[in-house]
This record gives C-alpha cells, structure tokens and sequence, in this order.
C-alpha cells in the first residue's frame, strides 16, 4: 500500500504516533487476540484499547471479527496491513491522464502450470483440484482464487494509448502467497513479474498462510491456504520497485509496449528457481484484501 504523506491521510498517520496503538501492532503481528487480552498484555482499561482499537481499524491497520468465547461473543482483532510506504515527495512530473483496470484473478489469458493446482469461485471449486486441465474450462473466469505449484499465469491489461502517448507509470497491486500441499507458513517461493516477456521483479514468498482465516475467504472453505500478502509493484521512469524497493532498472519505455498491442501481464515460479514453492493468488471474496489485481497505468505527454 502506497500512502501519500499530506493532511488527508492523516487518520492513518496518526496511528503510528502513539506508543500503545504501536504495541498493539506488535502483539498482533504474533497473533490474533480478543480487546481483554490486549488489556492485559497493555496493562490498560477495555475502554482504552476499545477505541484505540477503533482508530486502527478505520485506518485499515486491523480487522476485527466478532467469535464465541467462554463468556458470550467477544471481538477478536487481528493485522490486516502487511506493509506500507510513505511517499512524502509527491510526482512533479506532467501526466495528463490515466487510467485504472480491475482484472479478475479468473481473467488470465494463457497459463501453464503443475499440480499442485485449482480454482475456486466465491461459492465452490471449479472443477478438479490437481487436474491443469480446468485452467481451461471455460469456468476458468468465474474464479477468485487460484493456485499451482509451478508455472505461470498471464493476464492481459489493455493499452489505451494512442498517437505519440508514453506510459509515464504503471503501478500493480496484488495478494498472493507460495503454494504447499495444505499450507506451510515456511515454505519460501521465488515469484517472478514479468510485463512483455521483461523479467521486472523477483521477490521470495516466505509461506503459504493457513493458520488463521482469511478476512474474506469463505466459510466453505477448508483446503489450508486462508490468505496472502499484498503487494505493491511500480514501473516507473527510474526503475522497478516493489513496496518501495528498487528490484530493476526496467522503466516503462524498456518494456516494448506499443500503441494497439495489450501489455502482458506474467506471474511465474519456475521449476528451475531456487525457491520453487508455487503460488496463490487471491482475488475479490478471498484473502484478507477484498480486491482483484488492480492496474493503474499513468500517461504523459
């Protein structure tokens, strides 16, 4: 997640000048906990960590769910932000238009991948797990979760360019994680990004995440992975970076994108990485971010 530092965003900055909201994070990123847990551990009132607890869930840091306990329901917070960066220098740089796409996780447009394998909609599997095959049903597109051990997915994100037009930017933000038969939260994976055949970023996956339920993932489901990590990729005039870290020198004019072509869209685990350790990815209805692969592509002049 991307934060632009200025007076809007300030509910969210905020969150981080307090000692005991940054205790919290830090408790909640060993484990879920109820607010008398958080209580204790803070040496604080409920009421207290009631509306700390309020002010990090409207920035969208936790997430809280209501569950059964020994005594009656009780609210169980848990981290739901993964990382952030601070851009405080804004982009001085003339754009004069843009434009965003949602692509579905079930949108891919070429695939080749190795069990273990699948695909999931909001309500049912789609067809056979294990089986490659249904990558082809025509099913396929209806899914919001998807996973294999090796290979690749593609996706195609429409160019809309025209004339002498230039991609200034394109930002990508997506969940995923590393695929281990049921789940494994050690279980690093070398995930590859590559836009146009241009291998852009390589980052490694440290799991595949089941230990506890995904924010969105449905209550059917019970085949481990329960969510991933959100991820934030940027293609600029300066470089790749991935959450703020350079990972390349590839700017956009270095990815052969051409007026009329779509910008192809790969995301691999090869049989040959170091870490061959799959993937999964989640869309809207699964994980703990209730989005699809987000493109936002910025044009200049």
């Amino acid at each position: 997640m991307d934060i632009q530092v200025n007076r809007a965003n300030l509910p969210f900055l905020e969150c981080f000048g307090s000692e005991t909201r940054l205790h919290m994070i830090e408790l909640l990123n060993t484990r879920p906990m109820n607010i008398k847990e958080l209580a204790a551990a803070l040496h604080v009132s409920s009421s207290i960590v009631t509306k700390h607890v309020q002010k990090l869930e409207q920035a969208g840091i936790i997430a809280t769910e209501s569950q059964a306990g020994e005594r009656g329901r009780q609210k169980v917070c848990r981290l739901l932000l993964n990382s952030a960066t601070l851009q405080i220098k804004q982009n001085t740089k003339p754009v004069t238009k843009g434009y965003a796409v949602s692509i579905p996780i079930g949108q891919y447009s070429d695939y080749q991948v190795q069990p273990t394998c699948g695909l999931a909609s909001e309500h049912q599997l789609l067809g056979m797990v294990d089986d490659p095959r249904y990558f082809s049903d025509p099913q396929h597109v209806k899914a919001n979760h998807l996973w294999f051990a090796s290979g690749y997915v593609e996706y195609r994100i429409p160019n809309y360019i025209v004339g002498q037009q230039a991609i200034d930017s394109i930002h990508i933000s997506l969940e995923l994680c590393s695929e281990a038969p049921g789940y494994n939260e050690n279980w690093p994976s070398d995930i590859t990004f590559s836009i146009n055949g241009h291998a852009v970023a390589m980052w490694t996956c440290p799991g595949d995440f089941g230990s506890k339920p995904g924010v969105y993932t449905p209550s059917w489901w019970t085949m481990g992975t329960k969510y991933g990590v959100l991820k934030s990729m940027t293609i600029k005039s300066d470089g790749t970076y991935m959450d703020g870290v350079k990972m390349s020198e590839f700017r956009p004019e270095n990815l052969n994108i051409a007026v009329g072509e779509d910008i192809i869209l790969r995301i691999e685990c090869p049989m040959n990485a170091e870490h061959c350790g799959g993937v999964n990815l989640f869309g809207k209805h699964f994980g703990n971010y209730n989005q699809d692969i987000e493109i936002n592509v910025n044009i200049a002049e």
